[in-house]
This record gives structure tokens, sequence and C-alpha cells, in this order.
């Protein structure tokens, strides 16, 4: 079975300016939906997010080290705590894996691969680790062994349409990950692309982002970024706003809505 696709997938950018977690939301479960029923081709979709955390199926609490800090979202992706905010791509993939790949796991290789080259065209070496999903660079300058992750994965599928996928690290607030321990890896920290000594425009990311794709997976055709239906992001950011176990909270958590 081919990663490629012979159907050119969607392609949108939103910006300037952040999206709203809930409208991301609201939109990827209509699409998903839309492409499991054919009535809508694939979407990649590239944005930004307001500073935020989300906690993957798998998060421990204690790993949510300041409460208080950012909006807390819940989200059905796999994986434990991660960040979001300025400065970072985040990439969803609401993509077939059925038809691309029909296994899972070669997916998020799928997806790691991508972004490995990605990053490679800035002259940065990522690498994947068999017992840590996500693309990490060695940082001997700071000590044998020590690596920092540069970019992570977190898929959900339904119906074998894929929801989220990978943010990568171009230019955030590195200080903003302190507030939990990022995928639950204490052991090693994060990095960027500015923070690696490569200056590099968000559009030139993009531009990076988009020639992979069409090398690996397929053609794509630009369209417009879509818009979330307002009742729906509403009803999917009451769902998903963190309700803190007890002994986490703050003494005013800031949750979403």
């Amino acid at each position: 079975m081919s990663a490629r696709s012979d159907i050119a997938t969607d392609w949108a950018i939103s910006g300037p300016g952040p999206v709203d977690y809930a409208d991301a939301l609201a939109v990827m479960e209509e699409r998903v939906a839309a492409i499991a029923n054919g009535s809508a081709p694939e979407l990649v979709w590239l944005l930004e997010h307001p500073p935020l955390y989300t906690a993957g199926t798998s998060t421990r609490w204690e790993d949510l080290v300041d409460p208080g800090r950012f909006p807390v979202y819940r989200t059905g992706r796999g994986g434990q705590l991660t960040y979001h905010g300025p400065g970072q791509r985040v990439v969803y993939t609401m993509l077939d894996v059925r038809r691309r790949t029909g296994d899972i796991r070669a997916f998020v290789r799928q997806l790691e691969s991508w972004a490995i080259a990605t990053i490679g065209q800035f002259g940065v070496r990522g690498e994947t680790r068999a017992e840590r999903v996500g693309v990490w660079v060695r940082r001997p300058e700071r000590g044998e062994g020590v690596e920092d992750k540069i970019a992570a994965i977190g898929i959900r599928i339904r119906r074998w349409i894929s929801f989220h996928g990978l943010s990568l690290n171009v230019s955030p607030d590195l200080g903003h990950f302190t507030g939990i321990v990022p995928c639950g890896v204490r052991q090693h920290g994060v990095t960027s692309l500015a923070d690696l000594g490569r200056g590099v425009a968000m559009s030139e990311v993009d531009a990076a982002l988009a020639a992979v794709f069409e090398q690996r997976m397929g053609a794509i055709r630009r369209v417009a970024a879509p818009v979330a239906n307002r009742e729906a992001a509403l009803r999917v950011a009451t769902a998903h706003a963190l309700a803190l176990p007890e002994e986490r909270r703050s003494p005013e958590p800031r949750l979403r809505p």
C-alpha cells in the first residue's frame, strides 16, 4: 500500500493571528466526518494557537506543573501534555490512514519522517527514538546524551481518518513549556529552529512542509482556511474544557471556555 495519494489533498494556512483551539477542534470534527462519508477531500491545515496546554489520553496530572498558567484542554489524541502557542507551526492532518498506509504505526512514522525532512532543509538533523514519539535533536554542546524535542506527534483516528497531527517548534517562547512536563519526558528538553540558530520565517517552514509533503505523500491543492461554526465551537469548548483533579487546581484555574 502506497503512502502517496493519487488524489490532491486540500492544503490550508490560517493567519496572521492565532486560531482558537475550540474552533480548530470543531473544524476537525466536521471535516473528519465529511472525509469518512466521502463528501470532502483530505485536508492538511497549518496554523498557530494562542498559548495553551492540551492533555492527551495518557496524561499524568502530576506533569501539569503550573495549572493556572494557560488554558488547558482535554483532547482525544494519544500522548500526554503538550504546549501550543505563537511561533509553533501546528499541522493538523485530516488524512485517510487506511488508504495511505493501512497501519497506524506506519502513519505515525510517516509524520515523523515528514518533520525530519522538513527541518533537514534548514540544516537541522532530526532523529526518532523507539521509546519516544516525536522528532529529537542531539545537543552535544550541552553534554553527552543530551537531546531536545523539536516536533511532537499526536493523532486520533476515527473511521480510519486522522485528527490532530504534528507541531513543529519554529520560534516559540520555550519558557512556556516549563508549565508542564512535555509529553511526560523528564530527562530531555525542548528546542526550536530559532534556539538552534536557524532564524527562518514561518512562511519558509510552510514552503518546506509543502514541498516534502508533495514529494512523499502526494499533490496538494491550496484552499482557503476553514472557519468554525460558532455554535459547534462553543459545544466543543465546553466538552473539552479541563476539569482538573482537586489536588491539581490552582486558586483561580483558567479553563476553557
